[in-house]
């Protein structure tokens, strides 16, 4: 039951004369109409002529990034795929060949069509492996061809590298991450 203290009684405002006319609605969409007919053209004509990007914060293309040694920089540890809102991410994780890390991805796949280009991968990779890129331009005649697999994310990092390069955070534990000069991580005696 409601209490009658908890009812809220809304009474229809007064107008002038003015207002039952909508005069001032009008005049205001007038200004406003007027305002957008004397600004500068924004429009540009694609493909010929292309806007200019933020590099830092657009969201394109994903790509794979590498390490020091040209090796993919993913340790497997699946928090992208977890994070991913779409589930677009598939990784597939094997025992790593290298000493300096426990596991690599055997394979890397993403949806580049299920992918809503949020970010969230990017923001959950601990060792900076994934990032979306500036590229935008996806084209293809299948929705196979979309599904980019581990190649073909670190083939993205070769053309992207320069526009966007990787920001290699330090991370513990893990060494040639970030902008360290022949440090070894706590504990490695070698």
């Amino acid at each position: 039951m409601i209490r009658d203290e908890d009812i809220i009684i809304v009474e229809t405002p007064e107008l002038s004369a003015a207002e039952r006319l909508y005069l001032p609605q009008i005049i205001g969409g007038m200004q406003t109409t007027f305002r957008h007919l004397f600004k500068k053209n924004i429009t540009v004509q694609y493909p010929e002529q292309k806007r200019e990007l933020r590099v830092e914060n657009y969201r394109g293309v994903h790509r794979l990034n590498r390490d020091e040694q040209g090796r993919v920089a993913c340790v497997a540890c699946f928090m992208c795929q977890t994070a991913c809102p779409a589930h677009c991410i598939h990784i597939v994780g094997e025992e790593s060949p290298w000493p300096d890390r426990e596991k690599y991805p055997k394979q890397f796949d993403i949806d580049e069509l299920r992918c809503i280009y949020c970010g969230m991968c990017e923001e959950a990779c601990p060792v900076d492996a994934i990032e979306l890129t500036p590229e935008y331009n996806l084209v293809s005649r299948s929705r196979q061809e979309m599904i980019f697999d581990k190649e073909k994310l670190l083939e993205v990092h070769d053309r992207t590298v320069d526009v966007k390069p990787r920001k290699n955070p330090r991370i513990t534990g893990y060494p040639g991450t970030g902008n360290r000069s022949n440090e070894q991580p706590p504990g490695d005696d070698h």
